[in-house]
C-alpha cells in the first residue's frame, strides 16, 4: 500500500457495492471505528435499490492488514462487495487542492431526457475543463409504460473547476437545448443560491396564458386595433408607456363587470399552484411585477397566495373604464426598480432574488434578479437571458432552485 510522508500512516479508499439495505454504512463503519481509521472523505448513491458507497480512510498501516480482513469479512456477511485502492500523499494532497476551485451547478429538464441529451451536455463539460462532482435526479420515478402528456424529468449535476468563458459553455448549452428540447441551466454554486428568498413574477403569458388587455378589447369590439398598436411597439415603433396609453384609452366604456367575467375564466399557466404551494411552504416571498393590470393581479394573489402585487390600476367610474389609468405606469424600468425595493423591503441581498417573465419588457428585471429566467418567452429574450425553461410548466423553476419532488 502506498503511504504518505509518514510511515506508520496509510489512505486507502473503500468501494462498496451491492444491494442496499438498512444498517451497511453502520456495520462498516463500526468496524472502521474499532481501529480509530479518520474519514477523510464519504460518498453514497442509491440507483434502483443498488448501493454505491465510497469511503476515504486514514489508518495505521501496522493495523491495516487486520481491518481489511475484517471489512471483508463483514461485507460477506451482508451481501455487498467491498475494493481497497491505495492513495498516496500526493494524490490526496492534489484532491485537497481542488476545493479552490469554482463549483457549478447544471440543472437539466424536460418532459423527457434522453441519453443524447446527456452525453452532449457532459461532454461540454469535458471540453470546457471543469470535472462532474456528482449527479442526482431531482424528479420522481419515471413509469416504465404510458406516457404522461404533463411529466417532467429533471437531474443536477454538480461541477468543478476554472470556468474560463461562461458566455461559450451557455451558447453551447443553448444550442443542445433547442436542438434535444430541454432546459439547461447553468448557475455558480455560491451561497446565495442556496439561499434565494424573493421570487418575483410577470403576469400575463407568465403566471396566466393569456394577454389581459387583448380580452378586454376583444370584449369592447377593438381587438384588432389593440392588438395592431401592440405589434407596432414590438417592432420597436413606438414605446412600451405610449403603446399602453394608447391601447387603454380603447377600452373606454367597457362595463366593469367584464374584468370580473375574466378574471374568474383566466387561463392559469401549468404548475403555478404546485409551485406556489412549495415556495410558500418553504418561506418565500412573492410578487407579481406586471405591466398589466391590479385588478387581476390581485385576483391572482387572493387565489394563490402572493405577497406583493404591483401593476397598472385602471380608472373605473359609474361602473365604466375611462380609457385612462391612475398612476405611473409599470414598465420594463418599474419592475426593475420595484425589484430593487421589494429586496430592500424583506432585507435580502438582490443575489438573492429570481425573476420569471416573458417578455422584453421583463428583460431589465431578469437581468437585476440574482436569478432571472426567461419563461416560455420569444427567442430575442430567451437569447438575452441568462436563463430559460420552456419545456415544462411554471413548477420548473423549483429544480433551478434545486427542489426534489420527494421533498415537496
Amino acid at each position: 500500500m502506498k503511504t504518505d510522508r509518514n510511515s506508520d500512516i496509510e489512505l486507502m479508499l473503500l468501494n462498496i457495492t451491492g444491494n442496499d439495505r438498512p444498517g451497511v454504512t453502520a456495520a462498516l463503519s463500526e468496524i472502521l471505528a474499532r481501529y480509530d481509521a479518520t474519514i477523510l472523505d464519504i460518498g453514497q448513491a442509491d440507483i434502483h435499490h443498488t448501493l454505491a458507497l465510497g469511503i476515504l480512510i486514514k489508518t495505521d498501516s501496522r493495523v491495516s492488514g487486520d481491518l481489511m480482513k475484517d471489512l471483508l469479512f463483514k461485507a460477506y456477511e451482508i451481501d455487498v462487495n467491498i475494493r481497497f485502492s491505495p492513495v498516496s500523499a500526493s494524490e490526496y494532497e492534489q484532491w485537497v487542492g481542488l476545493q479552490g476551485k469554482d463549483r457549478w451547478i447544471i440543472t437539466l429538464l424536460g418532459r423527457r431526457l434522453t441519453a443524447a441529451a446527456i452525453a452532449d451536455v457532459s461532454r461540454v463539460v469535458a471540453e470546457m475543463g471543469l470535472n462532474i462532482d456528482g449527479i442526482k435526479r431531482l424528479t420522481g420515478r419515471m413509469p416504465l409504460h404510458g406516457e404522461d402528456p404533463l411529466s417532467k424529468s429533471c437531474v443536477q449535476i454538480s461541477v468543478r473547476g476554472n470556468l474560463n468563458d461562461q458566455t461559450e459553455m451557455q451558447k453551447r448549452f443553448m444550442e443542445i437545448a433547442n436542438r434535444q428540447e430541454v432546459d439547461i441551466s447553468l448557475q455558480e454554486d455560491t451561497m446565495y443560491r442556496r439561499a434565494r428568498r424573493l421570487v418575483c413574477f410577470d403576469m400575463d403569458s407568465t403566471l396566466i396564458g393569456t394577454e389581459v388587455i387583448d380580452e378586454l378589447a376583444d370584449r369592447a369590439g377593438v381587438g384588432a386595433e389593440v392588438r395592431a398598436i401592440t405589434e407596432s411597439a414590438m417592432r420597436g415603433e413606438i414605446d412600451f408607456c405610449e403603446s399602453f396609453t394608447r391601447r387603454v384609452a380603447l377600452l373606454k366604456g367597457l362595463d366593469e363587470s367584464v374584468m370580473r367575467e375574466i378574471a374568474e375564466n383566466l387561463p392559469i399557466t401549468e404548475g403555478v399552484d404546485r409551485m406556489m404551494k412549495a415556495l410558500k411552504r418553504t418561506g418565500y416571498k412573492t410578487a407579481i411585477l406586471s405591466g398589466g393590470f391590479t385588478y387581476f393581479g390581485n385576483y391572482l394573489k387572493q387565489r394563490f397566495g402572493f405577497d406583493y402585487v404591483y401593476a397598472n390600476e385602471l380608472e373605473i367610474k359609474d361602473g365604466k373604464l375611462t380609457g385612462r389609468h391612475l398612476g405611473d405606469i409599470v414598465d420594463g424600468r418599474r419592475k426593475a426598480e420595484l425589484l430593487r425595493l421589494l429586496a430592500q423591503v424583506e432585507n435580502v441581498n438582490i443575489k438573492q432574488t429570481i425573476a420569471v417573465g416573458d417578455g422584453a419588457n421583463d428583460l431589465p428585471m431578469l437581468a437585476t434578479a440574482g436569478l432571472g429566467i426567461a419563461f416560455h418567452a420569444k427567442p430575442k429574450v430567451k437569447a438575452t437571458a441568462d436563463q430559460s425553461l420552456s419545456t415544462i410548466g411554471l413548477d420548473g423553476i423549483l429544480y433551478f432552485i434545486g427542489f426534489k419532488d420527494s421533498l415537496i
